[in-house]
């Protein structure tokens, strides 16, 4: 099983995390039923970028992004060339390093 390691983020993941991953989940919905808090605002229904991350390797063995993702993805903070949505980008085969933004663009936050 493929290994996704959540890189240390102050507020989130202070220590970091390395978790197996079935191939076919979300990078969010790994992260939220691991107790890593990722923010979606939107419910993981690709309508805002609160769930914004850099796949930092393993990149190449996500399926390409949807118009809709880029598009959102135009919008989020910190935008690079290894950005996903993470309720988007769905593990694969290969392992994968994970580093969440130090900030998300959020009017209102739900406290998820």
């Amino acid at each position: 099983m493929p290994q996704v390691i959540f890189l240390p983020h102050e507020e989130i993941c202070p220590e970091g995390a390395s978790l197996e991953a079935q191939p076919g989940i979300s990078i969010c919905d790994l992260a939220l039923q691991n107790g890593i808090e990722i923010e979606h605002a939107c419910e993981k229904s690709c309508a805002c970028t609160t769930c914004h991350v850099y796949v930092r390797e393993g990149f190449e063995s996500l399926d390409e992004p949807t118009e809709d993702e880029e598009d959102m993805l135009d919008k989020a903070w910190g935008l690079e060339p290894d950005s996903r949505l993470s309720c988007q980008a769905v593990v694969a085969d290969r392992d994968l390093v994970v580093e969440l933004p130090k900030y998300t663009i959020n009017q209102v936050s739900e406290n998820h």
